[in-house]
């Protein structure tokens, strides 16, 4: 199964937004940590607001807060939402030119493969990803405290 960017990207954000808790971030706080295009964000920022994952908040004191506890986030079910379009072998698609596909078995099991991919996701949620304010912060989730803690005013 192949993640795509985009999706890679708004599971990057929702991180973001749950090790910030209730501080609102900007967008740019989040290009900033990731080093990610500020103009690439605002499209994913606007799909994630649209699906209900995130509050957006516009003008001088706006920013962006989780519109659910982190713990309520499945990431199966974003991932999902995200890589709908893309079909993990052209058997699944709805341009199919191959020629064994009516004696194939390998579309059954990349079938039950993906769904296990997908049960295996189902079991975690943007909490056991990013727990807030953890004690101890691997290495992908340290980047991100600096700039939250910054935009806080709180000591790193």
């Amino acid at each position: 199964m192949h993640i795509t960017r985009y999706t890679d990207y708004s599971l990057r954000v929702l991180m973001y937004l749950a090790v910030a808790g209730d501080k609102t971030v900007t967008i740019r706080d989040i290009a900033d940590s990731y080093d990610i295009s500020r103009n690439h964000l605002m499209k994913i920022v606007q799909e994630l607001n649209a699906r209900g994952y995130l509050k957006a908040t516009r003008g001088k004191n706006g920013g962006l807060k989780l519109a659910d506890k982190p713990e309520n986030i499945r990431v199966g079910k974003l991932v999902r939402e995200f890589e709908q379009g893309a079909p993990l072998v052209e058997c699944f698609g709805g341009d199919n030119q191959c020629v064994i596909t009516p004696a194939c078995r390998l579309k059954h099991v990349f079938s039950e493969a993906l769904a296990s991919f997908f049960r295996t996701l189902d079991q975690y949620t943007l909490a056991d990803l990013a727990p807030a304010r953890p004690n101890h912060v691997g290495q992908a989730l340290a980047a991100l405290l600096p700039a939250v803690e910054a935009a806080a005013g709180d000591p790193v």
